[in-house]
Formats: C-alpha cells, sequence, structure tokens
C-alpha cells in the first residue's frame, strides 16, 4: 500500500499518542507499505509551532525531518500537476492543508490515514 499520513497521524504516530489507533500504527509501521508525509504537514506544523498552538521538543525545521528519517517515512513534494487536481474537488471544506493533502492523494495514488471527518466527506478521498 502506499499511504499518506494526515498531520495529526503523523504527530501521533511519532510521540505513541494513545489516539492513534492499532490498525493505523501496523500500516504505519509495515515495511511492505510506502508511508509518505507531505511538505504541506511540515508546513502546516511549523505554521502552528510558531503561533504557539503546538509544542515541539525541537524546532520544527529540525525535528520533524528527523522524525520522518527515524521512521523510515518519506517526504512528498508539492509540483503544479498536484495543484491542478484542486479544480477537481467540489468546495467542501475550505482548510488549504486539507485540500491539498487530499490533491496529493489523488495524483499520486495514495491512500490517507486520517480521523478528520472533513477529508473524509469528499467522495473521491481514498481513505485507510
Amino acid at each position: 500500500m502506499k499511504i499518506l499520513l494526515d498531520t495529526h497521524i503523523f504527530l501521533w504516530f511519532i510521540t505513541n499518542n494513545k489516539r492513534l489507533s492499532g490498525k493505523y500504527y501496523d500500516a504505519i509501521s509495515n515495511r511492505d507499505n510506502e508511508i509518505y508525509l507531505s511538505v504541506v504537514s511540515v508546513w502546516e506544523t511549523t505554521i502552528k509551532y510558531q503561533l504557539g498552538k503546538l509544542p515541539l521538543p525541537e524546532s520544527p525545521e529540525i525535528y520533524l525531518p528527523k522524525q520522518r528519517e527515524r521512521h523510515l517515512i518519506s517526504s512528498l513534494s508539492i509540483d503544479e500537476t498536484t495543484i491542478t487536481q484542486l479544480a477537481k474537488l467540489p468546495p467542501l471544506h475550505n482548510d488549504p492543508f486539507d485540500r491539498l493533502l487530499l490533491c496529493q492523494s489523488l495524483e499520486h495514488d495514495l491512500i490517507i490515514i486520517t480521523e478528520d471527518k472533513a477529508i473524509i466527506s469528499y467522495p473521491m478521498a481514498n481513505i485507510f
């Protein structure tokens, strides 16, 4: 499976948060799966950190890549073809981070692990 982690799922995984279900943990830990963290999530996390809404043990430019690499999670960039996927999305949700994650999942044929009801509400979303 090719899996894209929503921001909160990545944060729960790297901090062993009890809110992360066992099935998600197993899927992320399974080395047969390709696991991705979007630069969109890094962007979102950095903004929340700067606003004082998300404490981290180190600054995000150090902590996030270190954790991603430690857990063998690949980085997923944004490109023009990903952005053009926005035109295919119905106006169900206004969060630009969530919409870009959804676009990346569509463009790269990735399954999203999320508990975000807004993302789940998109009929074309491929949710784990």
